[in-house]
């Protein structure tokens, strides 16, 4: 009996710990998004002052470890994740005018986080978009830039994951600035090119995606164009 009750302790124990590891992480994660985003705008120059509250988070990363079978907890953790290394690579090469000014900000750059040494880039297309179709992801993963869609000043917690990546992508869809419908052409970010065959696995073409969370649906003839990227940085002023 003893043994059962030793190997049940083994077991659970280890288990309650790593959920309360990620719960610390969302909420810290939560405050730090509250404190230093703003409509959509990042203080990288308070950070890059006073970075603790970034490199506290960030070492957070490190231990962190998800289970891709609780879908919500790892695709929050991973969204998150994401953003906090976002914003620590503009802090470390800080004052830049862009991600881009940075050789390798996505590609080379590696950071270790859930037990692994990865890049922006493996935790975007290795991390999510190999294991899920969920095109929702382009519109709560923010690069530093201002053609992203806005950052928003909390953290993505696995309880109200679905209903805040919705939020976020009819936000994006119905902003005139992102989705610039005039007559019968419609402009839209390159982000629907790049990542094309992520709207179109449920989809015919992007403007049925598009619509799909447009409250004023864009006629099928319109003429779709594809505006430059803003790369500048979402800084605030």
């Amino acid at each position: 009996m003893k043994r059962l009750y030793l190997l049940a302790v083994l077991i659970v124990v280890p288990s309650l710990l790593k959920a309360q590891e990620l719960d610390r992480f969302f909420d810290e994660a939560d405050a730090f998004f509250a404190s230093y985003v703003s409509e959509g705008r990042v203080d990288y120059a308070s950070l890059h002052e006073q970075p603790k509250p970034l490199n506290d988070l960030v070492k957070q990363l490190e231990g962190v470890r998800v289970d891709v079978r609780n879908i919500d907890e790892y695709k929050a953790f991973w969204i998150n994740a994401y953003n906090v290394l976002v914003i620590k690579g503009v802090v470390n090469h800080y004052p830049i005018a862009s991600p881009l000014d940075t050789n390798g900000f996505f590609d080379r750059i590696k950071y270790s986080v859930g037990g692994a040494n990865l890049t922006l880039n493996d935790i975007e297309n290795k991390k999510l978009r190999a294991v899920f179709d969920d095109a929702r992801i382009h519109f709560v993963l923010v690069c530093g830039a201002k053609g992203c869609p806005p950052l928003i000043a909390s953290a993505y917690r696995p309880e109200t994951l679905n209903k805040q990546l919705t939020r976020q992508t009819r936000l994006a869809l119905n902003n005139e600035q992102f989705i610039r419908v005039a007559k019968n052409k419609v402009a839209v970010s390159e982000i629907f090119t790049w990542y094309r065959e992520d709207f179109l696995s449920a989809q015919k073409t992007v403007l049925d995606y598009i619509n799909t969370y447009r409250n004023q649906p864009i006629s099928s003839d319109s003429k779709l164009e594809y505006y430059s990227y803003d790369w500048r940085l979402n800084a605030q002023k």
